[in-house]
């Protein structure tokens, strides 16, 4: 059955990336503590920015950096609020998710006089054109952007488990004010953490805009979300949370090997909820799940 096939497997790897990557942005952000709901302001706002920066100077390298800078920027800025200000979490998270959706939409009409949709860009052409499974797996695999958030998704485990730097950072997500006390500075520590978690996650948006060669208003379509659910599944620790998203990207991929097959419209209609049901059920039923960090949305008293 073709269902199983190595175009299946191909699209699913292409698919996993934005998943995989906000969903390993999430777990850097929570094991520091940060609450972070705010993973679809990041993939959408990062796609955007390397469009505009692409488009604007003519260089997908700087595309690139330009979409990470602005993920780095918002995750750092949202950590900030939320352990300056001492604004909830929650509620910072929403307001970046209204605000990348409409900030987005917005810059269209701006620069592109578009509501929809930015002018395509080259994006990175490697490897041979056409559609068949070998041809596009051989696209996947010589993307750049895929192996530097392949790459990204593989050192997380080793920097979160076995460095000083993770042990600060699970420190202040465990119990913030024994970290301080023990002379880590919490907020600093958490600021770390967040810039780390934008760049990753925002590699997710930019891998989403690069493989469609253009940004589309709202095209993140909840990836964010499924993401954080994968977090909370894999009980806050990078692998398995990428692993809960590869499983989402073969769900979301069966509806174009479907449609490639010839079937029916409400057949693929109904594919195309699979990711958001499997991802409620799972939750549902507490799959993976383990207590989340100690000192999640605290803050270091005294």
């Amino acid at each position: 059955m073709r269902l199983l096939s190595l175009t299946t497997v191909a699209e699913t790897l292409r698919m996993a990336a934005p998943y995989a990557c906000a969903a390993v942005a999430g777990v850097w952000a929570e094991r520091a503590g940060v609450v972070q709901i705010g993973l679809e302001a990041v993939l959408l706002s990062s796609a955007f920015a390397s469009v505009a920066v692409a488009l604007a100077t003519g260089s997908m390298v700087l595309g690139v950096s330009g979409g990470v800078a602005v993920g780095v920027a918002l995750s750092v800025l949202h950590a900030a609020l939320v352990d300056r200000t001492r604004i909830d979490a929650v509620v910072a998270g929403i307001a970046w998710n209204l605000l990348a959706a409409s900030g987005s939409r917005l810059g269209l009409r701006a620069l592109y006089d578009s509501a929809s949709n930015s002018p395509s860009i080259e994006g990175f052409r490697f490897g041979p054109t056409g559609n068949d499974g070998w041809q596009v797996l051989a696209r996947v695999l010589c993307d750049p952007v895929s192996w530097l958030a392949l790459i990204a998704i593989l050192v997380s485990p080793y920097l979160l488990e076995r460095t000083r730097l993770g042990l600060r950072i699970r420190a202040v997500g465990e119990n913030p004010t024994a970290a301080r006390a023990a002379g880590i500075e919490v907020g600093k520590t958490r600021l770390v953490a967040l810039a780390i978690s934008g760049a990753i996650g925002a590699l997710g948006g930019v891998h989403l805009a690069y493989d469609q060669h253009r940004f589309e208003s709202g095209m993140s379509a909840g990836r964010g979300f499924i993401a954080l659910a994968a977090v909370v599944l894999s009980g806050w620790l990078p692998g398995r949370a990428a692993l809960a998203c590869v499983a989402f990207a073969l769900l979301e991929a069966m509806q174009f090997v479907l449609q490639d097959l010839g079937q029916a419209s409400r057949a693929v209609t109904v594919v195309q909820a699979l990711p958001y049901v499997a991802a409620l059920v799972a939750l549902g039923l507490g799959i993976g799940r383990r207590s989340a960090p100690g000192g999640l949305g605290k803050h270091a008293e005294g």
